[in-house]
């Protein structure tokens, strides 16, 4: 049997999780999460066999989540279940630790899949993750000013461009709004952007628009 840790912030989500498991035999979810706190102390008091974390919680950044279950507990497969595009943060989660990323619109059999892949200490990769990793190792490909932004400085960016305000970022991320106002500048040095508006048109013809809702 195995022992999955469901972490998402939304009790829908996991109650859907839960029924499409309800139909497999060695997939048993035996512990919920809302947010990174209550991930890292379900993690130091049992052991799992498998955790499916979303990455957007309250709290505790999901990469940063990811960086740190992975320093406590090394050896615990982690599977991201998540609202954002591929595009957006599968490569980022990989580079974390994770060792896959599903989108919550992929089928049912597609999550159970990934679930069984990952829990089996294997990667899960869709042709399109498989692609982009493959792209990433080609330089002359490699070329989207979005790329080279920090995870911090993505974090800073998805923020700006959904509309948040610098002191309403500042305070998400546990930061000063001095050191948001620098990521900002960084940000727009790096993509050449020097508009709000141009940030928000970036996102756009880049298929980032989850960005925006």
């Amino acid at each position: 049997m195995t022992r999955v840790l469901l972490a998402d912030d939304h009790r829908i989500i996991r109650e859907g999780i839960k029924t499409i498991l309800a139909d497999t035999e060695d997939l048993i979810v035996c512990g919920e999460a809302s947010n990174g706190t209550e991930v890292l102390n379900l993690i130091a008091r049992e052991e799992w066999d498998l955790l499916v974390l979303d990455i957007t919680m309250p709290g505790r950044n999901g990469l940063e989540l990811i960086k740190q279950v992975r320093k406590e507990r090394p050896r615990l497969p982690i599977l991201v279940l998540s609202m954002h595009s591929e595009e957006q943060y599968a490569l980022r989660a990989l580079h974390a630790g994770a060792s896959g990323y599903v989108t919550k619109e992929s089928e049912s059999e597609v999550i159970v899949a990934a679930m069984h892949k990952v829990a089996a200490r294997g990667i899960y990769l869709s042709e399109r993750v498989a692609e982009m990793l493959a792209r990433e190792r080609m330089p002359q490909m490699n070329d989207e000013p979005h790329k080279l932004l920090s995870d911090r400085e993505y974090q800073v960016f998805e923020r700006i461009v959904a509309g948040r305000r610098l002191t309403d970022i500042a305070h998400e991320l546990s930061l000063s709004i001095k050191t948001v106002s620098t990521h900002k500048s960084r940000i727009q040095q790096k993509m050449g952007l020097a508009t709000h508006a141009e940030l928000v048109h970036y996102a756009i013809a880049h298929g980032l628009g989850t960005l925006l809702q």
